[in-house]
């Protein structure tokens, strides 16, 4: 990020001045100085103001492998039920331990399913995708992301050594990368979906300004054949007012930080000024 510049980070709902730190290897400008999200939290705290306005009966929200942003956005919904869901490896809050191949949850009753950068992780997503399409309420929502390379088909194999794994799948604990047919398995599991792509939702300034990638994909998915009608995103226009909000905050702050500094200066002493006209003649005489 250049100097000078300002962004809006959809996680803290907040403009941020200061340069956004590097992410996972080294990515340059990715996390957030003020909450630590990276771009794929930014986009989708976007996708949760934007589809808000169709989230209005959420009961029961299945967060899997939580992330503080996660948790942040998730929780602002003030769902009646909010289950935070991981296997236990590391040191995430939850509220279960559980494994998504078999979930420790009831038939159709989960109404909003998070479930970011998961599958790639799991040797048998298919057993993971099928778990998503159990649960999933008739008018429930699942957001599903995963790291893909179009034009290609998925390479797999859960059996790599963890170095062979970085080399093909990006990381010593993914065991597939995902290709064109990453599609094919959700519809398989009687899943339908939208996919969204960033720069198509907002255009290319927009995502530079929000600081998301432009190409990194993600699926609203419902059980059921996709319906008829687009999705629509009547909070976008909520969101543009938010941010347009905060820069005139800002720019009024700042303005008035500015007269208070020029109030604050102490008048240059009567003896300085004479100095200066008399050097400012001096040379004029020169020349």
């Amino acid at each position: 990020m250049g100097a000078g510049e300002i962004h809006y980070c959809t996680v803290c709902r907040q403009l941020v001045k200061r340069p956004f730190r590097p992410g996972p290897n080294g990515r340059p400008g990715a996390r957030c100085p003020r909450c630590r999200g990276l771009e794929r939290h930014r986009f989708f705290a976007l996708l949760l103001d934007l589809i808000g306005p169709q989230l209005t009966h959420v009961e029961t929200v299945l967060d899997i492998a939580p992330t503080p942003q996660s948790i942040s956005c998730l929780s602002a919904l003030e769902p009646s039920r909010y289950l935070r869901l991981d296997l236990g490896l590391d040191n995430r809050l939850v509220d279960a331990l559980g494994d998504i191949t078999r979930l420790p949850v009831r038939d159709a009753c989960v109404d909003l399913l998070v479930c970011y950068h998961v599958l790639e992780h799991v040797p048998d997503d298919h057993a993971a995708i099928a778990e998503l399409a159990r649960v999933l309420s008739p008018g429930g929502l699942a957001l599903v992301q995963v790291p893909i390379r179009f034009g290609t088909t998925t390479d797999e194999d859960p059996s790599a050594p963890e170095a062979e794994r970085v080399v093909r799948f990006g990381q010593a604990d993914h065991v597939r990368y995902y290709g064109d047919d990453f599609e094919d398995r959700l519809t398989r599991h009687g899943l339908s979906f939208h996919r969204i792509l960033p720069a198509d939702l907002l255009g290319p300034a927009l995502c530079d300004y929000l600081k998301v990638e432009h190409t990194e994909p993600v699926w609203v998915v419902r059980r059921g054949p996709a319906p008829v009608e687009p999705l629509a995103f009547p909070g976008l226009i909520s969101l543009h007012d938010a941010m347009l909000t905060q820069l005139a905050n800002r720019t009024r702050e700042r303005d008035r930080a500015r007269r208070r500094v020029e109030g604050q200066r102490p008048p240059r002493p009567l003896q300085v000024r004479i100095a200066d006209r008399v050097r400012a003649g001096i040379r004029a005489r020169r020349s």
